[in-house]
């Protein structure tokens, strides 16, 4: 036994000198000290020797135990070292190779004046509210005076959803809510999506975004109204836009207005864009209707109230000259990417 156990050292040491992997490695471990390896067949059939063979072919073995364990243990750390510093090789990194060109994202037109009309109304003390797009048709329609024969409550105007519920076609609605649920004073503005029932051109979309203005204190007045508006416009377009408002009808407000900028590109001159008349129509406004500020239970005799309200992507086709509408929707990056 004691031959044996020296000829089974001497290969474990051959072999362990050629190894060059940590499975190699594993496998002459486990054929040399496994449960089933030859060290252990060995250790198994000392109980047929003599007392004194036994001792003597104990100690043998676990001296060749010991050293072969070593031996692994080293070529184990060995081995590791090797692979790892292969990895480094092969994993370096030349830092000064110059990186992948980084595709940069922008935001969308519609964002950018959105976000362009939010601070200049939040400098001015405005904060945001926000309503559901799916809406009742008594806060789209009734709470906003505008009766039952309206134009705009016929099906080929708006979205249905029930008899009761539609697509709201304008973010005023939010104003009833927020006048239902606050009192004054109130300084707010609404955007969001609207939706009507028209046919896709260069002008027209089924889907739009708004922004709507409502203020109701004691003693506000038309001249507010003007103030805050052209206020907006100069900080929107420019510290030489000028403004002007011209009689119009909506059923939420008495009086009712249109206002007018003249035209940020040619200076009010005349150009394409302004169609020579140097103004540019840009939103609809006036003081809020005695009816609507009764719906939120609102002391007519004490407080007033202006409303304003504009078509995003109007505006944004105005100040970046965008002439299709449908250019927002398609998702062109070539038209998009034109806005970084």
């Amino acid at each position: 036994m004691q031959a044996q156990l020296n000829k089974i050292l001497e290969e474990a040491k051959a072999k362990l000198s050629e190894v060059e992997t940590l499975a190699q490695t594993e496998e002459i471990r486990v054929k040399v000290l496994g449960k089933k390896g030859q060290l252990t067949e060995i250790l198994r059939g000392m109980g047929k020797l003599s007392p004194e063979e036994r001792k003597t072919t104990g100690q043998m073995a676990n001296k060749v135990r010991a050293e072969i364990e070593g031996l692994l243990e080293s070529k184990f750390a060995e081995v590791k070292a090797a692979a790892k510093a292969a990895q480094f090789k092969l994993e370096k990194i030349d830092v000064t190779e110059p990186g992948a060109p980084v595709n940069i994202g922008v935001k969308h037109p519609l964002t950018i004046t959105m976000e362009e009309i939010y601070n200049v109304f939040m400098s001015m003390g405005f904060s945001i509210v926000e309503g559901p797009e799916v809406e009742t048709v008594e806060n789209n329609f009734d709470a906003l005076n505008a009766g039952p024969n309206h134009p705009a409550r016929a099906m080929t105007d708006t979205f249905y959803i029930t008899d009761d519920t539609l697509l709201r076609t304008q973010t005023s609605c939010v104003q009833v809510r927020t006048l239902k649920k606050q009192a004054p004073p109130i300084k707010v503005i609404s955007p969001g999506r609207c939706f009507r029932c028209d046919t896709p051109d260069a002008t027209h979309s089924p889907m739009f975004h708004q922004i709507e203005g409502l203020v109701v204190d004691e003693g506000i007045t038309m001249a507010d109204l003007k103030g805050t508006l052209d206020s907006f416009a100069k900080q929107l377009f420019g510290p030489e836009t000028r403004t002007k408002f011209r009689p119009h009808h909506f059923p939420f407000t008495e009086p009712s207005a249109e206002m007018d900028v003249s035209c940020f590109k040619c200076g009010g001159k005349g150009c394409r864009v302004c169609k020579g008349s140097g103004w540019i129509e840009i939103l609809g406004c006036g003081m809020v209707h005695p009816n609507v500020l009764k719906v939120g239970g609102i002391d007519t005799e004490k407080y007033t109230g202006f409303a304003l309200g504009m078509g995003v992507e109007r505006v944004a086709m105005l100040k970046y000259g965008v002439e299709d509408i449908r250019l927002f929707y398609e998702n062109d990056m070539r038209f998009i990417n034109q806005f970084k």
